[in-house]
């Protein structure tokens, strides 16, 4: 769905505490997280305005946010 935020605590609701604690005590984590939401919010507004951007270059930006949440979740499945 266009404009659908997915953040961690929307896509891992189960990790939640998990996420909260990473963010506090990890630096690169909360890094990480902070990217990744600036990411998505960028791909979000992309598509609520029509996508004003190429295919490729919109393409790249989810593969790019997918990589990112990959490696995220990799970091909340090794902490549970």
């Amino acid at each position: 769905m266009l404009g659908e935020s997915h953040s961690l605590a929307n896509d891992f609701p189960e990790y939640q505490a998990i996420i909260t604690k990473l963010v506090q005590s990890d630096a690169v984590f909360a890094k990480e997280v902070k990217q990744y939401d600036a990411l998505d919010k960028e791909i979000r507004v992309l598509e609520l305005n029509g996508a004003p951007i190429d295919d490729d270059a919109m393409h790249q930006l989810k593969h790019d946010r997918a990589e990112l949440k990959d490696a995220l979740y990799q970091q909340l499945n090794n902490h549970s």
